[in-house]
């Protein structure tokens, strides 16, 4: 039998060697890196190409759903947690399943029991994105994003982000230092970008709410938003009237 090569991506210790203890009881699994942080976790799927990743969520300097951003492979998934916040949304995530810690050996077995049936069947394995369809509700707004150029990974705090465009299945990121393409829907950050910071002025722009100089009208029934950049974007009539009740534009 073909083995499963697994990657373990997990910043406490303690954890990962529950990992590799638990799997020892199955001859199938090959583990083939382990790793700290998601920045060498990011680094090890896209060098190893594995088939199973056991990915914990909340990590420092790159967290598990951060990794999963701008991951562009597509291995098999098992989230691993302490916090149960996220287990109200795992199946919605199409994770193969999601592991809260202190986890039991029996539900441990059983979780890649299934992910190795989902492998071995060439069951189509979700692309990384649609795992970030939906976030925990109680989770709270996002402070930074991650966007990949190439090799590289950039962190954009939320404080330098001007606006946002929607570009097909992509949104264009424009921050204080440039712009960023990403694959992720403009829903995503009407929702997940701090409330009282962004409005969604048009289908096609959120826009930071401080970076708005003044809205003009333009031509019949439609107005555009001059930022402080001197930049002019779209105002549909529903980002108007929010805009003129809400924020007293």
């Amino acid at each position: 039998m073909e083995k499963i090569r697994t990657i373990i991506i997990e910043d406490e210790a303690p954890a990962r060697e529950i990992i590799k203890h638990y799997l020892k009881e199955l001859d199938f699994i090959d583990v083939i890196a382990e790793c700290g942080d998601g920045f060498s976790g990011l680094k090890s799927i896209s060098v190893l190409k594995p088939d199973l990743v056991f990915l914990d969520i909340q990590m420092p300097r790159l967290t598990g759903i951060e990794l999963l951003e701008v991951l562009t492979e597509k291995p098999a998934i098992i989230f691993t947690t302490a916090y149960d916040q996220f287990a109200l949304k795992a199946f919605e995530l199409n994770a193969v399943d999601y592991l809260l810690k202190p986890f039991p050996k029996r539900r441990f077995l059983d979780a890649v029991n299934k992910a190795a049936d989902k492998i071995r069947s060439g069951t189509e394995i979700p692309d990384p994105g649609q795992l970030l369809a939906k976030k925990p509700e109680t989770a709270a707004p996002v402070n930074r994003i991650v966007v990949r150029k190439g090799n590289a990974i950039n962190l954009i705090p939320v404080e330098q982000v001007k606006y946002v465009e929607a570009q097909d299945d992509y949104v264009m990121i424009y921050h204080s230092a440039g712009k960023a393409l990403k694959q992720q829907t403009m829903k995503f950050y009407e929702e997940n970008l701090p409330v009282n910071d962004f409005v969604r002025i048009h289908r096609s722009y959120i826009v930071r709410v401080q970076e708005i100089n003044r809205i003009e009208p333009y031509e019949k029934d439609n107005h555009v938003a001059v930022l402080k950049s001197g930049e002019k974007l779209p105002v549909s009539r529903a980002g108007y009237k929010h805009l003129k009740e809400e924020l007293n534009f």
